[in-house]
């Protein structure tokens, strides 16, 4: 008996045909390639279209690239859902290229689950001088805490000036801040 794959209503954002052939395969749903960072008009239009009737999802690979992707839709469409991947589950092997094209099937489906809409109208919850005493922003460990945050969280690696905005932008609770802590302590605690 085949397993029933999970149905996505949006139209999912994706760099280019490998990635569309990857998440067809984890996933039933319709996908719109930008082909690279360099986004027209016209496929902004389109994926501001697509926003209106259906919903969207940006979903781009962990990389400088992907993330010029993701500011520029997020600039001109506000609103869209974002789903991020860990770069680990974006190069199973370690090697080469960083793409959704190299997650696994269970790596897409998860990302697609914990998707976040920013709002940039909410109260800030989580102030700099937070992330200053988590370790977040300096420190020899800062930036292995930050991606060790991304991946907890669901919301992808930032440097420390970003991680400020996205965790303001997806509306990350104190609490929720305060669990992923809570769990990257006691990790490096006991490893």
């Amino acid at each position: 008996m085949t397993e029933e794959r999970m149905k996505i209503r949006e139209v999912i954002v994706v760099e280019g045909k490998s990635d569309t052939k990857r998440i067809q395969l984890a996933v039933n749903a319709d996908t719109l390639e930008t082909r690279g960072s360099a986004i027209s008009e016209e496929t902004l239009e389109q994926i501001e279209e697509l926003h209106e009737k259906r919903g969207v999802i940006v979903f781009t690979d962990p990389d400088y690239s992907g993330e010029k992707i993701r500011k520029t839709i997020r600039e001109a469409v506000p609103g869209v859902k974002h789903a991020f991947l860990n770069r680990r589950d974006a190069a199973p092997d370690h090697k080469g290229s960083l793409g959704v094209e190299h997650a696994s099937l269970e790596a897409i489906r998860a990302a697609l689950k914990n998707l976040y809409t920013e709002d940039v109208a909410a109260p800030i919850q989580i102030s700099r001088e937070d992330l200053a005493l988590a370790g977040l922003i300096s420190g020899p460990e800062a930036k292995k805490r930050r991606r060790l945050l991304g991946e907890y969280l669901h919301i992808g690696y930032t440097n420390g000036k970003q991680l400020y905005k996205r965790l303001n932008l997806f509306q990350i609770s104190p609490e929720e801040f305060a669990a992923a802590l809570k769990e990257i302590n006691e990790g490096e605690q006991n490893g």
